[in-house]
């Protein structure tokens, strides 16, 4: 599978800084100590709808922690899923009559479209559910084989008893992930399982539904959480630096995830922190595609938005919050945008290395957009008082906001 098309990244003067992020697995802000190469993994969507603002939110903040890094001096490896087959696609799949291959291509290429009309870099490796198949086959023996997965009717479950340090992702206890894993997806309910928690890892074939050659396993699917570790560990490898995703991963997925692999591998840490985005509701509630409350990234765009002012809202709230998008936010976007292109294209204006510096310092500290769009309002609002008289100013603020907030001015 191919991603989007990358935006070209200006260069800045100096060297960012080290980026502190907050590790849900600590409850606390992390400094992330990367090596020349940093190592990010974000989950991605299930392709059964356009690309909502809790969507366009999430991976705008991780955008950010690329933007971060590379200014640093990092290299990135930065992989992404796409979970083209699953549940909830196949159900969309049988409501409206469209056979879900092309379903999830379709939605899959819209998602594509609205990532680079926002700018965001691409993942260096773009990896569909379906085509990871061949490599989560043998995980799923592996763990058979260790005694960490059993049968039941057919399908392979994991026991999360297996792994000591199950539960340290999410910090919750045994009564709030049971509810959660109900709400989430998940089967706690099921007669003859070891734990109500433990995750399915392979789907014996239904009928009327797809399936792929499982070998010892028999035809079927895989299950969600060892689909990302696969696609992880063969691109990444054990002790990435980050796992990112919305907050609604931290349990049961990201908490899975990593049991599956510190199972596997023996080893502890599966990612060194664990990165969550807050929820955007919209009419009190948060966005969904089960409750049908969305904004569309697409349909903005059709509607005459311009991207840089969608990715200018996204920017407004700290990523970690949960907020509300409303026409305000979106106003206020639009008009925030329309005074910085102005103030960029004056001849010369007052002294930008102070931005600079407060944009890199912000989004340095746990990615706070809110203080960096602040450095840059402040320096627009001196250029639209008084101005001043140098000549690079207006040139340098247009590649910061460029570079590191990935807004095309």
């Amino acid at each position: 599978m191919y991603a989007w098309p990358a935006s070209e990244v200006p260069a800045l003067p100096g060297k960012g800084l080290p980026l502190r992020l907050h590790d849900t697995a600590t409850g606390a802000a992390v400094g992330l100590r990367p090596g020349p190469v940093a190592r990010l993994y974000v989950c991605g969507i299930t392709p059964y709808d356009a690309t909502h603002m809790g969507h366009a939110a999430t991976y705008t903040a991780f955008d950010l922690v690329q933007r971060v890094w590379r200014d640093a001096g990092h290299d990135v490896e930065y992989v992404q899923n796409v979970t083209d087959v699953d549940d909830p696609l196949l159900k969309r799949a049988e409501e409206t009559g469209e056979d879900w291959v092309a379903l999830a291509e379709r939605e899959t290429a819209l998602f594509r479209e609205d990532m680079t009309a926002l700018r965001l870099l691409p993942p260096d490796h773009y990896i569909g559910a379906v085509e990871a198949i061949p490599g989560i086959v043998p995980l799923v023996e592996r763990l058979l084989e260790a005694g960490a997965a059993y049968e039941l009717d057919g399908d392979v479950y994991f026991s999360v008893e297996c792994d000591p340090h199950f539960g340290e992702v999410s910090r919750l206890d045994a009564e709030a992930m049971r509810l959660l894993y109900a709400e989430r997806g998940g089967d706690p309910d099921r007669p003859g399982k070891k734990n109500p928690l433990d995750p399915m890892l392979w789907m014996a074939a239904r009928p009327g539904e797809p399936s792929w050659d499982g070998g010892k396993l028999g035809p079927g699917r895989p299950g969600w959480h060892i689909e990302c570790v696969a696609i992880a560990l063969d691109h990444l490898g054990m002790g990435f630096d980050v796992q990112g995703g919305g907050s609604d991963l931290a349990f049961p997925h990201h908490e899975m995830g990593a049991s599956h692999a510190q199972v596997l591998t023996g080893q502890h840490p599966y990612a060194q922190a664990y990165v969550h985005a807050g929820m955007v509701a919209l009419d009190g509630a948060k966005m969904s595609k089960s409750k049908g409350n969305l904004v569309f990234v697409s349909a903005l765009r059709n509607d005459g938005v311009d991207p840089a002012a969608i990715r200018l809202a996204l920017l407004s709230r700290h990523y970690r919050a949960d907020w509300e998008w409303t026409d305000e936010v979106l106003n206020e976007a639009v008009e925030r945008l329309t005074a910085w292109r102005a103030a960029v294209s004056r001849p010369d204006g007052p002294a930008a290395e102070e931005v600079l510096r407060e944009v890199r310092e912000a989004l340095a500290n746990d990615l706070d957009a809110p203080a960096a769009l602040a450095a840059v309002d402040t320096w627009a609002a001196r250029q639209q008082e008084s101005g001043g008289s140098d000549i690079s100013a207006p040139g340098l603020v247009s590649r910061t906001v460029d570079a590191l907030l990935g807004v095309a001015l």
